[in-house]
């Protein structure tokens, strides 16, 4: 789910205006001539007039790791590449998609991006890695937008070349403090990582909203085989003199299961606790391999970005999923990372329908994004404009455009809305510590 520590960006909100960017990419991409073997005439990003019949974009995310996979984002990627060309294209222009495993490795990372660069792409997409640090200076060196990332990082909040769909672990986890406002005590499990340090203020400022005092911030590693020890410590926080039932809360990512087979094993000797966590950490799948209705999912509180798997606004992704995925066991359409690569596509057609017979390059999409122009989802998320500094810039994510979450339950082993509609953390964001 989030990185090993290491220096913390200095991306600064805001830095870049678009007029400025241009100014400032021209020197970066004569600097990234030498190092990328791209032709110094050839800018990268760019497909060519309008008679070149393709327009080239990358997906990455982390593939056979021993942490957090995504494997289903770009394997969506290609299947929706087949569709659309099996449907005459982007404005009768074909889609190729590459993809790059970033392998959960800041090396890695920062070499998908010199291949996005050296390829030519218009732009990355529907992607997920934990090292913005690594591959954020290609990309601008470049110019190339990076549109739809899952939102691991606070670099993609803060980038003047990210367009993000959803609001990110900052509003999943604000989102989810607000829910969990009528607990008794709460334990977060959270990786030891820097990424991992923003977590707690985050939620805190969700449990503040509600009234509820701070969580107890557990650290634990990553990659562990096993959390007797983490698991064991949690119920003791959660249930020790408290009126209310406590809430245990893991956002450990893909180590989350491994954490509740521990926390199941424990929770035998302790008083009632209830579970929470986002999605990403847990989803249908995992219910179900965990025992569904009698697992230790149940009743469990989740916040998502987007609404629930079983809602007909998903129907499009999944007709493309069933007519192009042939099979694909790695695509699930129930899976945070594939919706939000379907819904970062859905932007992208949109930019590229935008400029009708014209150009389609990095420059030429990053200019209609930073024009204003407003992409719908077919109520996936909000109406998407993005701004230079939008309503959270002053905590810190001025590329945060879409604050929204939805509040999901565990109900007879299957995530059903909590709530309905869409619950908007704006305002608890606005008010949260990040800088604790």
């Amino acid at each position: 789910m989030t990185g090993r520590r290491r220096t913390r960006s200095t991306f600064l909100p805001g830095l870049l205006t678009r007029h400025a960017r241009k100014g400032v990419l021209s020197t970066g991409t004569a600097l990234a001539c030498a190092s990328l073997l791209a032709g110094c005439g050839v800018v990268p990003g760019t497909t060519g007039g309008a008679g070149d019949d393709t327009i080239t974009v990358m997906t990455w995310a982390p593939q056979d790791t021993r942490a957090t996979n995504k494997p289903g984002m770009p394997a969506f990627a290609q299947a929706y590449a087949r569709w659309i060309n099996a449907t005459g294209g982007i404005n009768g222009r074909k889609l190729t998609v590459l993809t790059c495993n970033d392998h959960n490795d800041s090396v890695a990372a920062a070499k998908c991006a010199r291949r996005a660069a050296k390829e030519n792409v218009v732009a990355v997409v529907g992607s997920y890695s934990q090292y913005a640090d690594s591959f954020f200076p290609s990309l601008e060196g470049a110019g190339i937008p990076y549109i739809g990332g899952y939102g691991i990082t606070n670099a993609e909040f803060t980038s003047p070349l990210s367009y993000p769909v959803n609001g990110g672990q900052p509003a999943l986890l604000a989102g989810l403090g607000s829910a969990l406002a009528d607990c008794g005590p709460v334990a977060l499990i959270r990786p030891d990582t820097i990424a991992g340090d923003q977590l707690p203020p985050l939620l805190d400022s969700g449990l503040k909203a509600g009234g509820h005092r701070a969580s107890t911030d557990q650290r634990a590693a990553e990659d562990a085989t096993e959390y007797d020890g983490q698991a064991e410590r949690a119920l003791r926080t959660t249930t020790r003199g408290a009126a209310d039932d406590g809430c245990v809360v893991p956002a450990l990512g893909d180590r989350n299961g491994t954490f509740m087979d521990s926390f199941r094993r424990a929770r035998e000797d302790y008083p009632e606790v209830r579970t929470a966590t986002v999605l990403g950490s847990v989803d249908q799948t995992v219910i179900d391999a965990t025992g569904g209705a009698s697992g230790p999912y149940e009743g469990s509180y989740l916040t998502g970005w987007y609404p629930v798997a079983s809602d007909p606004r998903w129907d499009g992704m999944k007709r493309v999923i069933r007519e192009q995925a042939f099979g694909d066991n790695r695509i699930d359409p129930a899976d945070a990372g594939v919706q939000t690569t379907w819904i970062a596509y859905t932007v992208f057609r949109q930019v590229v329908e935008s400029l009708g017979g014209g150009e389609v390059s990095a420059d030429t999409v990053t200019d209609a994004l930073d024009d204003g122009l407003e992409a719908g989802t077919g109520g996936l998320t909000p109406t998407l404009r993005w701004r230079f500094q939008d309503k959270l810039a002053a905590v810190g994510f001025p590329r945060l455009v879409n604050a929204n979450v939805t509040l999901q339950v565990v109900r007879d082993g299957r995530l059903v809305s909590a709530r309905k509609g869409f619950v908007d953390t704006t305002r608890t964001l606005q008010d949260a510590d990040v800088d604790h």
